[in-house]
């Protein structure tokens, strides 16, 4: 049975526990997803190189 407590919405962005349940569950699947991934894994540094760069070419154009 699923419960439909109301949530406070100055502290939960959901309305009702059985949508934080919810997202909950979707959000632990995908999680466990991505680490069982053979996918090659991209180092933290590589990663905020590649942010800096697209975000300095969004800021180029935004400024041209």
């Amino acid at each position: 049975m699923a419960t439909t407590t109301q949530l406070n919405p100055l502290v939960s962005e959901f309305e009702a526990q059985e949508q934080a349940d919810s997202y909950d569950r979707w959000f632990r699947a995908k999680a466990q997803e991505a680490i069982d991934s053979k996918k090659p894994r991209i180092p933290h540094d590589e990663v905020v190189r590649r942010i800096t760069v697209r975000l300095d070419q969004m800021q180029a154009r935004k400024s041209a």
